[in-house]
């Protein structure tokens, strides 16, 4: 136990190193919506004036800019402070994933497995690198079904309630973080039918722990919903203009996404380089085996004839269920990736397939210990440990290369993140405070003021210049092209 434990710590080592390693420098620039973020957190701080939801930028809901808001305070305008979260997000949910798993599979190898290949994924590193509020969607589902998971287990004990509780409390914040999360109330509906329908009689605390999951879960969602009740208009935001239920061809397209989206983790991904080394798999090639591997031993495990045990055991764990696990991973995958193939908009999607983190690496660590167990009768004890420290190895270093050098150093990421925005802020922020400086804006007519166009919010953010206040302390303003004549002599001049 002590030996897993410190595997455990070292993971989370590896997974902050990743995730922090050169963090001002990388990604380059900020990318305007990142930028919208850091704006309305800004605001928010500055007026005292948090909300559920900013309806800017086709909608977000405010959890995570609300976060990003302290951070500001705390640290000031700058990208990395806007990415922070992010990555302490990204961190927890490698943390997660190791409780959850263990859980859910009673196996500490399993669950070391999969939290290191999240650890050392680039799709998750990526992101947890990013200032986008997706990255909170698997990390509050994943704890919310481990707290939930624990109030089971322990459910002929108060404790059960506390825990029960605090599950329904993490999952209602998750509603707090991104679209997609709407989807997971069918996981979570599974769920309780399933313990409902073959424990509930035998039970009877199983049904206060799920009544007090659900409770604190709609307390938690309530604010939430109350916004959409009043504002129906922002509740599906663009969602609903990407959706290929506007398109000529509905049925085609399905087809074509779930083709494009189940292709995404070992043949083509992503081709965002915001997102992804263009067209790269979201799986490294062995991790991909693994996943492929884990999908047909999951499948064979769900067909296999099992009887159900005895609840009244006490010592009954997560591994008696043997399908139980497998159909909760399947039903997340296929849950997750709903709001993706009902999207036609950039298709293969990474960001928006965030939520499928958790289940994929589950079944690739799955998969890489049914090889392992295949290979362990072939091979020594000593060379097998070899085979596994350089396996492990190479996973460590492909993560670093691919980010930091294949992805880090290709010349399309700066553009992906408006770097050259990022430059103009700094002469900005570079000139004296006395010198007036104009920012002429070509794709507007009028004075620039509230309604910043979001090609604009990079600059905004990283001179603080948001609210028409701020531009008069800074000298720094925002004009259209037919108001030049109103520039004073002197004045700085730049064209974007």
């Amino acid at each position: 136990m002590f030996k897993k434990l410190w595997l455990l710590v070292i993971i989370l080592i590896i997974a902050s190193f990743l995730r922090l390693h050169n963090f001002t420098e990388l990604p380059p620039g900020l990318y305007p919506d990142e930028a919208m973020n850091g704006n309305n957190a800004v605001e928010a701080w500055e007026n005292r004036d948090w909300k559920v939801f900013y309806p800017e930028n086709h909608g977000r809901e405010g959890l995570f800019i609300n976060i990003q808001s302290l951070f500001i305070a705390a640290f000031g305008n700058e990208p990395w402070v806007l990415r922070l979260p992010s990555a302490i997000f990204g961190i927890l949910t490698v943390w997660g994933l190791y409780l959850f798993t263990k859980e859910l599979f009673a196996d500490k190898k399993m669950a070391l497995l999969a939290s290191f290949l999240l650890a050392t994924s680039f799709w998750h590193i990526n992101f947890s690198r990013i200032g986008f509020r997706a990255i909170m969607a698997p990390f509050f589902l994943i704890w919310a079904l481990y707290f939930l998971l624990l109030s089971y287990k322990s459910y002929k004990s108060y404790w059960s309630y506390f825990l029960s509780i605090l599950a329904g409390l993490t999952y209602g914040l998750g509603f707090h973080s991104y679209i997609a999360y709407r989807v997971t109330p069918l996981l979570i509906i599974f769920i309780v039918y399933f313990y409902f329908k073959n424990y509930s009689n035998v039970l009877k605390n199983i049904r206060i722990v799920f009544l007090f999951f659900a409770i604190a879960a709609i307390v938690t969602i309530a604010p939430f919903g109350i916004y959409f009740y009043n504002h129906p208009q922002d509740f599906l935001g663009r969602t609903s203009s990407i959706s290929i239920f506007n398109s000529e061809t509905p049925v085609r397209d399905l087809g074509l996404n779930i083709l494009k989206t189940t292709g995404m983790f070992n043949v083509f991904g992503d081709f965002n380089w915001r997102h992804n080394v263009a067209g790269r798999p979201l799986l490294f090639w062995p991790v991909g085996i693994f996943f492929l591997v884990g999908i047909i031993s999951g499948a064979k495990s769900i067909l296999r004839k099992s009887d159900l045990p005895n609840i009244e055991n006490n010592n009954s764990r997560r591994s008696d269920f043997p399908k139980l696990p497998f159909v909760i991973l399947f039903i997340w995958l296929f849950i997750a990736l709903i709001p993706v193939v009902v999207s036609n908009e950039g298709l293969p999607h990474a960001l928006r397939s965030l939520l499928a983190v958790p289940p994929v690496f589950i079944l690739a660590a799955i998969g890489g210990l049914k090889i392992y167990e295949f290979l362990k009768p072939k091979l020594s004890s000593c060379l097998l440990s070899v085979v596994v420290y350089v396996f492990c190895s190479l996973l460590l270093f492909e993560s670093y290369v691919t980010y930091f050098i294949t992805w880090g150093q290709n010349s399309n990421v700066k553009p992906a993140f408006a770097y050259n925005d990022s430059i103009i802020a700094q002469y900005l922020n570079s000139l004296p405070k006395e010198t007036p400086k104009y920012i002429v804006v070509s794709d507007v007519k009028d004075k620039i003021e509230r309604d910043n166009p979001i090609s604009l919010q990079t600059i905004l953010f990283l001179t603080d210049t948001f609210t028409d206040k701020k531009r008069k302390e800074k000298n720094i303003y925002y004009i259209s092209s037919e108001k030049l004549e109103e520039v004073p002599g002197g004045a700085k001049i730049i064209y974007l």
